[in-house]
């Protein structure tokens, strides 16, 4: 006798949900695993980079006024050069690298990027406006592997600064929260050119609501300076902070510092264990520090690495480049600078009077 089973519509969506929850899980677990193993790696040895950021084009299809990281002209790097790029970072032992841009979206190729970074061994990051995220967008990044998301909300209703609103990008973080098997962070922004403080807040809520990990960023200037928050600002941001879970990322007294307009003490590893590709396959200090070292990064050596490690930066201090901070907690102990030659600051060719947000 054949037993055959009938399921209800509503049985199926739970089945699905249940499905869904377990595969979620079973790949945050990985993806947890890995971080782990990828910062015992770096309290192991210093020879490697931890964490890179890299250009597929400069095209962005926004123009916030504040971003120094964009044009509307760029063709996107050729695939077979990112292939190698990647290839590269791999044989330097990188840990993470975190697709940037422009936006990063706007590459034909960029699910293939991704592919390649996982190929290597390598954690995969995206930086995106979310602007051109759609179902089968989403689908597509889960199958290429990529395992971390961000994207910087910087108001609830878009006005002359910026178009990245909560107004316009709920939706899409409605469909990442249904399909995503990837972990997302929500980036928030305070400070100069932000109109209310309150919508940091609101974004902050949403993103939890949504169960996604939330963070907040402090506009700079053009240099990548600090321009300290005022004291109502300063009690939106410790607010933030506070909300949801402990990462990595908030293992370190950076931001808190930033917010009250105070420098801080601290060994930059930019051009060693963070570097900043850009589409011209340079490498650079960082975003706000283009130009220097400037060197391919098919010639860029471990020697090279290792005296970036050991050499102090004179924007130090005031930096506002999050990505940078957290990297350099994994070295605070360890490697005093004994090099002082400083670099110069970013070429204004690179620079514009208007800053950017220290999303990354």
């Amino acid at each position: 006798m054949r037993v055959v089973f009938s399921w209800r519509p509503t049985e199926l969506v739970k089945m699905a949900k249940f499905t869904r929850k377990i595969r979620r899980g079973t790949l945050a677990a990985h993806r947890r695993l890995r971080s782990i193993r990828m910062i015992a790696k770096g309290l192991l040895s210093t020879r490697h980079p931890l964490l890179v950021h890299i250009i597929p084009t400069r095209r962005c299809n926004l123009a916030c006024t504040y971003c120094n990281e964009f044009d509307d002209v760029s063709s996107p790097v050729p695939t077979e050069e990112m292939f190698r790029r990647i290839d590269r970072l791999g044989e330097m032992g990188t840990g993470v690298i975190t697709i940037s841009g422009g936006e990063p979206l706007l590459h034909p190729d960029l699910d293939a990027i991704i592919a390649r970074i996982r190929k290597n061994g390598i954690i995969a990051g995206l930086i995106t406006n979310g602007y051109l995220l759609v179902t089968d967008r989403i689908e597509r990044l889960n199958r290429a592997g990529l395992e971390y998301l961000q994207i910087s909300i910087d108001n609830v209703m878009p006005d002359d600064v910026s178009k990245k609103s909560l107004k316009v990008l709920d939706q899409k973080l409605a469909l990442l929260a249904e399909h995503a098997d990837f972990h997302i962070n929500i980036n928030s922004v305070l400070g100069s050119g932000v109109c209310s403080s309150e919508d940091a807040l609101r974004v902050a809520h949403r993103a939890i609501e949504l169960g996604f990990t939330s963070t907040v960023g402090i506009i700079h200037d053009g240099n990548g300076q600090l321009q300290p928050l005022g004291e109502h600002d300063q009690q939106v941001f410790e607010e933030i902070m506070s909300l949801g879970k402990k990462s990595f990322s908030r293992l370190n007294y950076f931001q808190h510092n930033i917010a009250k307009g105070r420098e801080n003490n601290w060994r930059c590893r930019a051009g060693s264990r963070y570097l900043y590709i850009c589409e011209d396959g340079l490498v650079h200090y960082c975003s706000q520090q283009r130009g220097y070292p400037g060197v391919p990064l098919e010639n860029y050596s471990a020697e090279q690495r290792q005296r970036e490690f050991l050499t102090k930066k004179g924007c130090a201090p005031r930096c506002t480049v999050s990505c940078v901070h957290q990297i350099a907690v994994v070295d605070f102990w360890r490697g005093p600078q004994t090099i002082d030659a400083t670099p110069p600051s970013a070429p204004e060719a690179f620079v514009q009077l208007t800053g950017s947000t220290s999303q990354n």
